[in-house]
């Protein structure tokens, strides 16, 4: 999906739910992904986005191939090379430490990723005529993580862990900020590759995220807004509308 903020001169591309490396059926789909891969190139060029935000399972296992490691490696430098910025989170699907390797080097090439999560969330501010815009990355949490970083005994369900998360990053709501998560939001769909948990206990309401201008995660469906302040959400639906945009043009 390609969008622009709301009182804003920057155009921005989302992705998320790459799982680069996937089998069905023990077949491989490398392939077909390089072909897709290299279409959103394409039309990120040729729309001249001001950058990339990718939404997490960046690939389908913790452990990728070396195959799946090299194809994503060649589409990250192919976006560096053509001077496009990439923000990038873990999702549930990834390794966080091995996805976030070399991400301080990578800075230098405005590629930023979301580090194993410390207590603090990645920040990263831009500005544009309207003045500055704060981007966060929010990698995919459990409440063990949050409650450990933040040595806080009372997180123990995904909301309360992602809520004492994004408290601790003290948003200025009188300025445009962008979310960029992986979490399983109240109200929407799963995409075919997640797993539903019983009752729904890894879900998180949508109200939490209402401080922010934009949120972009890669599991719900729908365009929602609160209020005076606008939220996408981005995902399997969208993701499926852009794929055909990408085949009918093959």
């Amino acid at each position: 999906m390609i969008f622009r903020l709301e009182r804003c001169g920057m155009k921005f591309a989302h992705i998320g739910d790459l799982h680069i490396g996937k089998r069905v059926h023990d077949f491989s789909m490398l392939e077909d992904q390089r072909y897709i891969l290299d279409q959103m190139m394409k039309i990120f060029t040729e729309q001249k986005v001001d950058g990339v935000l990718i939404a997490g399972d960046v690939y389908d296992k913790t452990v990728p191939s070396a195959e799946a490691v090299q194809l994503f490696d060649e589409f990250i430098t192919g976006l560096a090379k053509a001077e496009i910025p990439v923000y990038m989170i873990s999702g549930n699907h990834d390794s966080a430490e091995r996805l976030s390797f070399g991400a301080k080097l990578f800075e230098s090439s405005d590629i930023y990723i979301s580090q194993v999560y410390d207590g603090e969330m990645k920040r990263i501010v831009l500005k544009d005529q309207y003045g500055p815009i704060s981007v966060y990355l929010l990698p995919f949490l459990k409440p063990a993580a949050v409650r450990h970083a933040l040595q806080r005994d009372d997180i123990n369900t995904y909301e309360e862990g992602v809520m004492a998360a994004l408290q601790e990053c003290e948003i200025d709501t009188s300025q445009r900020n962008v979310l960029v998560a992986h979490q399983f939001v109240t109200g929407a769909d799963r995409s075919d590759s997640e797993e539903t948990w019983v009752g729904g206990l890894d879900n998180v309401s949508a109200e939490v995220f209402k401080d922010f201008d934009y949120v972009h995660w890669d599991t719900s469906t729908d365009l929602r807004k609160w209020g005076e302040r606008p939220c996408v959400t981005v995902g399997r639906r969208l993701s499926i509308l852009f794929r055909k945009q990408i085949i009918k043009s093959r």
